[in-house]
């Protein structure tokens, strides 16, 4: 992928939705229209605001469920979040 993102921005890949329960329940679609809040930070802009957080790519991330911009480059969709959408490192 060459897309790197401006400023305080970062570009992350939304990980698959669970379609099974811990129990092993198996879950409709009609359960899973939501979209998912985590993802897989792929770029990094250079900006102050997003540097002071200290991520890499790699990390998963919790984000804001309306932030950004979504994408799709090569089958694959992405979203473009600023540094304000960004809610939690999952470690």
């Amino acid at each position: 992928m060459n897309l790197r993102p401006l400023g305080d921005r970062v570009i992350v890949q939304a990980l698959p939705k669970e379609e099974t329960t811990k129990s092993g329940i198996i879950l409709p679609d009609t359960v899973n229209k939501e979209s998912r809040q985590e993802g897989k930070l792929v770029a990094i802009g250079s900006g102050e605001k997003i540097t002071k957080l200290n991520l890499s790519t790699g990390q998963k991330v919790v984000f804001s469920e309306y932030g950004g911009s979504e994408i799709k480059i090569e089958d694959q969709e992405y979203k473009i979040l600023n540094h304000d959408d960004l809610l939690a490192v999952i470690e």
